[in-house]
């Protein structure tokens, strides 16, 4: 069992969790991850680590409500605790002086560029960090970049904060501007990872993105990460999860995540018809979801 010690919302429906976890967080690197399950029948989530902390052995991930498990995981709290929490897994990032690196996170995957981020600026970069989010509440680890970024732009798609468009529209703005760009790390939803590679495959500007395929025990033996990069099939979980955007195949990586959609679904409106406050909150809302 894995004590969580802290757990807060940074933005709606994202909570960031510390939970004690002393040997990943000896051993974790930039790009890593862990799995994790709330429970003995609960699916086995990959969560990157967003950062850990030595004197107080803890590692920080964090998490969007978008299914079943992990709406079920942003319920637990502070002093609660997850059942399983496996890693350090997956190859790190790899880190050198590029010159000029830009990490870009598109919604939540600003939680798995940072500390890539962070290891890019402790390698000798000047490092640029373009974040977005779709309104200003949804723009999240903005002041945590500022830290460790020379630069930080903030986009947002309706222009409540920051540029007025995607991360992908920032990234052209400066490579438009003539600005000096050597390496890009860009992560997020794979329409987003696929429109930067193209953006930067023009421009032959070194390009990773951090893979998100259907993972179910992280060591290579289930073959349900599978994905086609540079035409050869590699294992997401241990071949990555980090690989040149310019050679994956990004239409069978988006129809692969497609395949259990149906039934994430399911999943999911059953767990909100039978936990007790989803049934409160159907019967204040007047809500037929349930019916």
């Amino acid at each position: 069992m894995y004590k969580i010690i802290n757990a807060e919302f940074i933005a709606p429906n994202i909570k960031r969790f510390r939970i004690e976890a002393p040997k990943i967080a000896k051993k974790r690197k930039a790009g890593q991850f862990v799995i994790i399950r709330t429970g003995q029948n609960g699916e086995r989530v990959p969560l990157t680590i967003a950062d850990s902390n030595l004197d107080e052995g803890s590692i920080t991930i964090i998490v969007q409500g978008a299914g079943k498990t992990t709406q079920s995981l942003n319920e637990l709290g502070t002093g609660d605790f997850i059942m399983d929490v496996v890693g350090p897994l997956g190859k790190p990032s790899h880190i050198e002086k590029f010159g000029v690196a830009v990490s870009i996170g598109g919604g939540v995957g600003a939680a798995i560029a940072y500390p890539t981020a962070v290891a890019l600026k402790q390698a000798g970069n000047y490092t640029i960090s373009i974040i977005g989010g779709r309104s200003k509440e949804y723009v999240i680890l903005e002041n945590e970049m500022k830290d460790v970024c020379d630069e930080v732009f903030v986009t947002t798609d309706d222009g409540s904060y920051g540029y007025h468009g995607f991360v992908t529209d920032k990234l052209k703005e400066l490579i438009e501007a003539k600005r000096q760009i050597d390496f890009v790390l860009a992560i997020g939803p794979i329409p987003m990872m696929k429109a930067i590679a193209e953006v930067t495959r023009k421009q032959k500007i070194k390009t990773f993105v951090s893979l998100n395929p259907i993972m179910v025990d992280g060591t290579g033996m289930c073959g349900g990460c599978r994905a086609i990069v540079d035409n050869k099939t590699v294992f997401v979980c241990v071949d990555g999860p980090e690989f040149d955007a310019h050679k994956v195949d990004f239409e069978l990586l988006e129809r692969r995540n497609r395949i259990y959609r149906s039934d994430e679904e399911t999943a999911l409106k059953n767990y909100r018809c039978h936990s007790e406050e989803a049934i409160l909150n159907n019967v204040e809302d007047g809500l037929n979801e349930c019916k």
